[in-house]
């Protein structure tokens, strides 16, 4: 009887229903979003090379496989969900754990989900104009013209609210229109480079064909906040850690989950870069943002621009899935700990899922639709996404020493060159976009400011349990 009434009192948890195909998919899902169909353009420009556009790909690709293996690493001794927020709490303490986790509900979740989201109804505007974001009428009352009230914000909105609602319902509903979406996406682009490169009208000869830079910097110095762009491509190659306590054997399946997903949307992220360039010459793609339908109307006709806008909108309600399911459980996991509002802790008395947690950051996400626009973003963005990255890197070599620590083969083979890749990779962007792009770069220190000023006034005397128990 006594222990029937402990297992009653006992809190819901979440539950392991996660398969290594339902991680692979959050990772490319994270991954796959607006920055491989936006970036390139800004890449032409300020680069002015092929070789340098390919390579840039290249080297964000290794960066990210190294980022992937020691977060595999730390997945296997911590698995539990979080992500960053539970290896800098390990690692440095909990007010850096609680640092990461308020710059991601910002930076890295609501942000990235609102940009998507609009995105999505961007590319819906080249069927129905009047759903473009960029030409949206401000608020009807001067007090008010900073307010964005189009029928592409609305829709955005409508979008979020609708896998709010499904997450809500439960993960498996979740994970399994995430699949759907996923493998649709990976379908229909593996279709376009095939027939890019098979019947598409391009010419190899772009390949060699140069234009003027319009950056002043060396090519250095551009190359390395340049890699910014790329590396928020590449960013949500670490999403499966955040779900890591709803994985099923996660000892296995993380790490294998992180690797490979990164390596398949590295692989593909260099062909549809090629393809662009097949397409279009550098200088025809220079200062584009829709960059994917401009090299789909050059390759296979005007339908093709209109084919291809489609598929980057349904390729991005994937990446918002993705985003939606991964970000509550960040804030879940530290509100478990005391390192954050109580009720993002709270689980839905039946389903089991952060319901809470999964509101508030869709109400984040609906504000910065409204309120917001794309120009800076992807810089602010990536510098705190970077930044906490290197640390949580960097803490996995400090917590390699404790006792019965699981150390993988991959990070272990010629140590500690893995890990230093990614860490000095970083600092090289870090350095040189505090630089040229200070403005950004201040405002991703203010609110990592204003983060470590909540905690000291709310959270600092409430420290919470080690993230290994």
């Amino acid at each position: 009887m006594i222990q029937e009434n402990a297992t009653k009192q006992m809190p819901p948890s979440l539950r392991r229903e996660l398969t290594f195909t339902s991680a692979t998919a959050i990772v490319v899902a994270n991954m796959i979003g607006t920055g491989i169909f936006t970036t390139t353009g800004f890449l032409a420009g300020d680069l002015g090379r092929p070789i340098l556009v390919l390579a840039i790909w290249s080297v964000g690709a290794v960066v990210a496989l190294s980022g992937a293996l020691c977060y595999a690493e730390l997945g296997v001794n911590f698995p539990r969900s979080g992500g960053d927020y539970v290896y800098l709490r390990e690692a440095w303490g909990p007010a850096w754990g609680f640092l990461s986790g308020w710059v991601s509900f910002f930076a890295g979740f609501s942000a990235p989900i609102a940009v998507a989201a609009m995105a999505f109804s961007e590319y819906l505007a080249y069927f129905f104009p009047s759903l473009a974001v960029a030409s949206a009428p401000k608020g009807s009352f001067a007090m008010l013209h900073w307010l964005h009230t189009g029928n592409g914000q609305w829709l955005a909105i409508g979008i979020i609210a609708f896998f709010a609602v499904v997450n809500i319902l439960g993960l498996r509903l979740a994970a399994n229109l995430q699949n759907i979406l996923t493998g649709l996406k990976l379908g229909v682009l593996g279709a376009f480079l095939m027939l890019a490169f098979s019947w598409g009208k391009g010419s190899l000869g772009h390949f060699q064909e140069m234009t003027a830079r319009t950056s002043t910097h060396s090519v250095a110095a551009q190359f390395a906040v340049s890699l910014i762009f790329v590396m928020f491509a590449y960013s949500g190659w670490n999403a499966a850690t955040y779900v890591a306590e709803e994985i099923k054997t996660p000892e296995r399946t993380l790490p294998t989950a992180l690797v490979s997903g990164t390596l398949l949307v590295g692989a593909l992220y260099i062909a549809l870069n090629a393809a662009f360039i097949y397409a279009l010459p550098l200088a025809s793609l220079k200062g584009v943002v829709r960059v994917g339908s401009a090299a789909a109307g050059a390759l296979f006709g005007a339908r093709g621009g209109g084919i291809f806008s489609a598929i980057m909108a349904i390729g991005l309600l994937s990446c918002v899935s993705a985003m939606v399911i991964v970000g509550p459980r960040v804030y879940y996991a530290m509100a478990q700990d005391g390192c954050f509002f109580r009720g993002a802790a709270r689980l839905h008395p039946r389903r089991q899922t952060p319901v809470l947690a999964i509101l508030a950051q869709s109400a984040a996400t609906a504000i910065m639709i409204l309120t917001g626009t794309f120009e800076g973003l992807i810089y602010y963005i990536g510098f705190a996404l970077v930044l906490f990255a290197a640390l949580a890197t960097a803490g996995m070599v400090r917590l390699r020493g404790r006792p019965g620590w699981k150390r993988s083969a991959a990070v272990s083979w010629a140590y500690p060159l893995v890990p230093a890749v990614f860490i000095l990779a970083s600092a090289w962007m870090l350095c040189y976009t505090a630089v040229l792009r200070p403005k950004e770069s201040l405002l991703g220190l203010v609110t990592i400011a204003c983060g470590g000023l909540l905690y000291k006034w709310k959270f600092r005397a409430r420290p919470g349990p080690s993230a290994g128990d």
